[in-house]
């Protein structure tokens, strides 16, 4: 386990650039991959059914790729691929299915290693090392709120689609009521962009996309996942993570995309 400094967590989440999210995912994930028990960095997906951490995250993997529609496509770019864990899980759910992992964290990309029908790309995320009209899916699976211009990763993955592609992302977001009185301390720890709803709409839209699907689904991460860690904490403690999801609870919800990579031919 690493030695967490409060002062350098403070100054990752306030600055925010591609270096300071490095250090905070080199610091925090061996934290997460110990309460967790795997080294899936995402909250996942709760039900009364799923009520423990890596089910819950092995069910939003699930979800997301049903929702990405993996099962009819080629290839997928998973943009900021974290441990490559959700990867590894989708090409077993879909072994015809090969994925590129684009990661900006040198080290999360050589965690997993040798993986079949799986490719690492050391790339920032809006720099995407693909040619144009070169790939079926780009994927961003709690990700893309760490991307910045948003814009720009978007452009990019209009750029890399096919014309029937599809671009997916799973991403925390505000929202109208998210005030400063709801959001209390997060509204300062809160380590990566306080991308609105409208904010996330309005980029996909204005870069060619038309929105498909669209699911807030943050009653079934944030709530659940904080229920869990409460009843756990004793157990936690033990392991000085629990500090880590204190602040779950007053998370802002999570959206669902789905965007289609260009119009159909009767708009054009």
């Amino acid at each position: 386990m690493p030695v967490i400094n409060p002062l350098d967590v403070f100054l990752w989440t306030i600055r925010r650039n591609e270096k300071d999210v490095i250090n905070l995912y080199n610091t925090l994930s061996p934290v997460m991959q110990l309460a967790t028990g795997g080294s899936m960095l995402n909250f996942g997906m709760w039900s009364k059914e799923i009520n423990e951490p890596l089910s819950a995250q092995n069910n939003l993997c699930s979800y997301f790729g049903i929702l990405s529609e993996l099962s009819t496509a080629k290839n997928a770019v998973d943009v900021g691929s974290g441990l490559s864990s959700p990867a590894v899980f989708w090409t077993k759910q879909y072994p015809e299915l090969n994925l590129y992992c684009v990661n900006i964290n040198y080290d999360q990309l050589l965690y997993s290693g040798i993986q079949k029908n799986i490719d690492f790309l050391n790339s920032s995320s809006t720099k995407l090392p693909f040619t144009d009209n070169s790939v079926d899916r780009v994927i961003a699976l709690e990700s893309a709120q760490h991307f910045r211009p948003l814009g720009d990763f978007v452009s990019e993955s209009k750029r890399i689609l096919k014309k029937s592609g599809l671009l997916i992302m799973a991403i925390p977001i505000t929202t109208n009521t998210s005030s400063f009185a709801k959001l209390g301390i997060l509204k300062f720890t809160w380590s990566s962009e306080h991308y609105s709803l409208d904010h996330v709409r309005n980029t996909v839209l204005s870069n060619g996309f038309q929105i498909l699907d669209e699911k807030l689904i943050g009653n079934s991460v944030y709530d659940p996942l904080a229920d869990y860690y409460h009843k756990k904490q004793r157990i936690i403690a033990r392991s000085n993570s629990s500090k880590i999801f204190s602040i779950c609870r007053i998370c802002p919800l999570q959206v669902c995309f789905k965007n289609e990579g260009s119009f159909p031919e009767k708009n054009h």
